[in-house]
């Protein structure tokens, strides 16, 4: 794999050192004298082809590194360069549209990228003086989120769910509003990505027409654990160039946040340090503080990060997934059972829940009507059973009111997708908070009592049910064509 021109242009003469042990991704190399601190970047191997990151000083000659590509070939006595630096991405327009690897070079055919720098991912976080104090929503035009799950801007919101819920083609929609809406830039970050799921997000981004205003960087899953645990380092080191320099509010989608758990627990096994709880690292938290504390809303823009999040064995007690949800201000969980029903975007109202939800963040009539949403469509899910076994005519009069509501709420909150139109045959839709909210208020009045329930489906605002043609059976569609 060849070296980045910049960082290799970037090293000064030093006497080069020698690989003393090669454990698999764990090499130690010693060095006469200049010891390279922590987190510099060595070569070593034919054409400097593998590439080493110093982890921990072992004594006052020694250090030890972990190898972020295949050490195939690597063996003891052979020289290793000191390059006097840790790992740079490139940062600068010219990134837009491009998808790199954790060492800034292009792994979607295309040329080396032009008028960029070279800048370290590893960087502070912005400092308390810089951080905005200002809670702001973070609007997508999907109504469900808007209004049930708000997202914050400079927040982190977690997408909790499997294959084949749409999960991909939310992010995807997502992006398309936020580059619609707020001119700013998309950054997806792939942390142990199979090789195909980063090329079918890259061919749909493409058909999409928003891969012009959108980075992608993938650390595969066939990769060593240092490839993967420094990926997301890159990514943000990336999106701060775009938020400091270019005042442009940055959207930060992480597929998967817990995978960046995962390689450094890799990592630190490798390292020979003593596990935690259930084999975690005991730098777990500091590790996942030092990324998420870089996601921030700052003077000059805002980074927004959704990243989708993997509960190991669906238990919330989890380790890992108890660090991550104490940096989350969102979490949106996707139904596999409202997305059999075709109740796109397949976000369960219930189960999902947001900081933001506040009367002090959100407004009085936003935080009323979120409440009176939950709590219809919880009742609804109380009357299931009874209706299942005995029928909607059995139940009270203002419980079949409060049924009726609900599944109006329930189609009224799907939304038809620009980025799925091609296959739909639809016209994707972008609503705004204030259409949302006025259509889920005059829902609740029964205002629109009379309409069918399938006139609320895959429609923007409430305005469009008086105008959309109601579906008929074909028994009806019978009756009324005999003279």
């Amino acid at each position: 794999m060849p070296n980045p021109a910049p960082a290799a242009e970037a090293v000064k003469p030093s006497l080069p050192g020698r690989v003393v042990s090669v454990r698999g991704s764990v090499v130690d190399v010693s060095f006469e004298k200049d010891l390279p601190p922590l987190q510099t970047m060595l070569y070593a191997g034919e054409n400097n082809r593998i590439v080493l990151e110093v982890m921990s000083e072992l004594d006052s000659h020694h250090v030890r590194a972990i190898a972020l590509t295949p050490t195939q070939g690597l063996a003891r006595g052979m020289a290793v360069i000191n390059t006097q630096g840790p790992i740079k991405a490139p940062v600068g327009l010219g990134t837009l549209g491009r998808m790199f690897d954790v060492f800034g070079h292009t792994i979607d055919q295309g040329d080396a990228p032009k008028d960029v720098e070279w800048r370290s991912i590893h960087q502070p976080p912005p400092s308390l003086s810089r951080r905005s104090a200002r809670s702001e929503i973070f609007e997508t035009g999907i109504k469900v989120i808007d209004i049930l799950t708000p997202l914050e801007r400079g927040g982190k919101a977690g997408l909790f769910g499997g294959a084949g819920v749409g999960k991909t083609v939310l992010l995807t929609e997502i992006i398309h509003n936020m580059l619609g809406r707020q001119k700013g830039v998309s950054m997806f970050c792939g942390i142990g990505e199979r090789c195909r799921e980063g090329q079918e997000l890259h061919q749909e981004m493409k058909d999409a027409n928003v891969l012009s205003d959108m980075v992608m960087l993938f650390g595969q899953m066939n990769e060593p654990p240092g490839a993967r645990f420094r990926i997301a380092h890159a990514a943000l080191t990336m999106a701060e160039y775009f938020r400091d320099e270019q005042h442009r509010d940055v959207l930060l989608l992480i597929d998967n946040v817990f995978r960046f758990i995962q390689a450094g627990m890799e990592i630190s096994g490798m390292m020979g340090q003593m596990p935690s709880r259930l084999g975690y690292q005991p730098t777990m938290g500091t590790e996942l503080s030092g990324l998420e504390e870089r996601i921030a809303n700052t003077d000059a823009g805002a980074i927004t990060s959704i990243q989708a999040v993997y509960i190991p064995a669906d238990d919330l007690t989890d380790p890992a997934a108890v660090h991550i949800f104490g940096h989350l201000s969102a979490s949106i969980v996707l139904s596999r059972k409202r997305a059999a029903e075709g109740l796109f975007p397949a976000v369960d109202p219930l189960q999902s829940s947001s900081q933001m939800t506040t009367a002090a963040l959100v407004g009085d009539r936003h935080y009323r009507l979120a409440r009176e949403i939950r709590k219809t469509l919880a009742q609804y899910e109380e009357l299931k059973d009874i209706i299942a076994m005995l029928g909607l005519e059995q139940l009270s009069r203002e419980d079949q009111k409060v049924v009726a509501r609900a599944r109006r709420l329930e189609r009224f909150l799907t939304q038809p997708f620009f980025t799925t139109g091609q296959f739909s045959g639809m016209a994707g839709k972008s609503v705004s908070l204030e259409d949302g909210l006025n259509g889920c208020e005059r829902i609740l009045k029964d205002e629109f009592k009379d309409f069918p329930e399938n006139a609320f489906y895959m429609i923007g605002s409430i305005d469009e049910v008086k105008a959309k043609p109601v579906a008929r059976t074909p028994v009806e569609a019978k009756k009324e064509a005999t003279p």
